[in-house]
């Protein structure tokens, strides 16, 4: 862990729950709240040049791969946010005014971003394939409703979101592919994610959205 001022760089492998709970454990004794906590971690593979996902058919599954997929695509975040779930929570901030006066004023809704993907949309699945993927990002869905029906208890959100093709190394081995404008840098994406959770009202919380 390193730290300047503002910020504290912590450690930890999705893979491996004591690094979650030792993270967890470090900001809950640091910080009383959480107001935005962003699961942005993916793994899809390369197409079998040196992993065996994203499998294109059922022949091409292996356990191995299966099992890592969805320790870091959705087991991992959620026990993350389970770490921090006491965190999650919309509290009051007290102000003074001029005058002297203490009042009570609402802070931004706290809120658990989800980035998922659209091939984990069971709807929307037309093609087949990817088996690992689709499945994480479907179970990465579910959790995030079921949290956000939790989350609401402490006035906090839960969202999935769609970050589109971006110029990341999960997507590199598949850019040939890509139509001509469809692939964005990280920070037009980041814009784009950030300015749509600036966007969310009450009634989005549990959703899956593409910008």
């Amino acid at each position: 862990m390193s730290s300047s001022k503002r910020i504290d760089i912590v450690a930890l492998d999705l893979e491996e729950q004591s690094t979650i709970e030792k993270a967890g454990s470090f900001l809950r004794e640091k910080y009383d709240r959480v107001d935005g906590l962003f699961n942005v971690a993916g793994l899809l593979g390369d197409g079998g040049k040196t992993t065996p996902g994203p499998e294109r058919s059922i022949s091409k599954m292996d356990r191995g791969w299966l099992e890592k997929t969805m320790a870091v695509n959705v087991i991992g975040p959620v026990m993350l946010t389970k770490e921090l779930s006491s965190m999650i929570m919309t509290r009051r901030k007290r102000q003074r005014s001029k005058e002297g006066d203490i009042a009570d004023t609402e802070r931004p809704i706290a809120v658990v971003v989800n980035l998922s993907a659209r091939v984990g949309s069971i709807a929307d699945n037309g093609l087949g394939g990817w088996y690992s993927y689709r499945m994480s990002k479907s179970a990465l869905n579910q959790a995030t409703r079921t949290m956000a029906l939790e989350l609401k208890r402490q006035s906090a959100w839960a969202v999935a979101l769609h970050p589109g093709t971006t110029n990341t190394d999960l997507s590199r081995p598949f850019q040939a592919n890509v139509k001509e404008g469809s692939l964005f840098p990280v920070e037009f994406t980041v814009g784009q994610l950030l300015d749509l959770v600036d966007r969310l009202e009450d009634k989005h919380s549990g959703g899956f959205y593409d910008w």
